[in-house]
């Protein structure tokens, strides 16, 4: 059977030049990990993210990156970036997912983009979002945000075949979550609490042999709940999300940002749509990705790559050589 190519289908080389662009990031980042400093990692990161970008042959506007223009200096919502030759694209990206756990060296830190048509991108903006996802192989609709979560453990539960006891679910640790994690331990579901990274926690659903992980659930970063649904688009399984808009100040922020409706539960589909391509670079070591290591000169770093129409899956273990420049390599 063919599938039909979407009308507005990406160039498929654009899938293996997002590799470059993460594997820069992540080099970056990984030389000053482990050394307590968020602030340096972050920017290291942002830096050659930039750079790469900047080579690219697309007219880029970043939809969900490092902030309002404001904040942000580099990468900022609205920020055009690439050539300006090539197809218009939204992007979403965060160059070092898990800054706090990049500064103490521990697990999950990634480099993560996603690029897809104009328009494709949900505009999010910088509050939470209430999140639930699973992995593919399940019933479109087999879970939700309006269900409690015991309703959702147990769903998945007899979806797998398996007893509530033997789901696993990941969720942030933060003391906003207590009920929460009261109500999933007293299903019998296990629980294991990152401090950060919940990029890496949603995506860690799509392969529950590997990553130990049936289920996402909890409050996170709106931008990086449209990252994580582009990495679903593409690699497969759901996610609900609805913005937590609490505030006067984030009301209007959000409506001039083109949110009508605070009260939605967006789909993953909703948050990316159109043909979705995805790329992530470990930076330390995780459940899917190892983290870049340095030997003699040479930088190793692991990738995963996808596109939503075809489905297909990368993972790209690389070396490079690195130059006499602080940050650089040489590809």
């Amino acid at each position: 059977m063919t599938v039909a190519q979407p009308a507005k289908a990406m160039d498929r080389v654009l899938t293996l030049e997002l590799v470059r662009v993460t594997e820069r990031a992540a080099v970056a980042a990984a030389m000053v990990r482990g050394r307590g400093d968020e602030k340096l990692a972050d920017q290291a990161a942002v830096d050659a993210m930039r750079t790469e970008l900047n080579r690219l042959d697309i007219k880029g506007r970043v939809v969900i990156g490092e902030g309002e223009r404001d904040e942000a200096p580099m990468l900022y919502i609205g920020e055009e970036v690439g050539s300006g030759n090539g197809p218009e694209v939204d992007i979403a990206l965060d160059p070092l997912e898990g800054t706090t756990i990049c500064a103490k060296n521990l697990p999950n830190s990634l480099a993560v983009i996603a690029i897809t048509h104009r328009g494709g991108l949900l505009n999010a903006p910088d509050v939470y979002m209430d999140k639930i996802a699973i992995g593919p192989g399940y019933p479109e609709g087999l879970i939700d945000l309006d269900m409690p979560p015991q309703e959702a453990i147990s769903r998945l539960a007899k979806a797998k075949d398996v007893r509530p006891r033997d789901i696993s679910a990941c969720i942030l640790d933060r003391p906003r979550h207590a009920k929460l994690i009261e109500a999933v331990r007293a299903t019998g579901a296990s629980i294991r609490l990152i401090g950060d990274g919940d990029v890496a926690g949603i995506i860690h659903t799509t392969a529950p042999d590997d990553t130990g992980i049936d289920i996402y659930l909890g409050t996170g970063g709106a931008p990086e709940g449209v990252l994580a649904a582009a990495a679903l688009r593409c690699i497969g399984g759901q996610m609900c999300g609805r913005l937590i808009i609490d505030s006067d100040e984030k009301r209007a922020r959000s409506e001039r940002m083109g949110i009508s409706d605070p009260n939605r539960v967006y789909r993953t589909e909703d948050m990316a749509s159109g043909d979705v391509l995805f790329a992530a670079t470990g930076v330390t070591d995780g459940n899917l990705l190892q983290g870049v290591s340095f030997n003699q000169g040479i930088a190793t770093t692991h990738t995963i790559v996808t596109r939503s129409y075809t489905g297909t899956q990368r993972w790209v273990l690389a070396k490079h050589r690195l130059s006499g420049g602080k940050f650089g390599f040489i590809d």
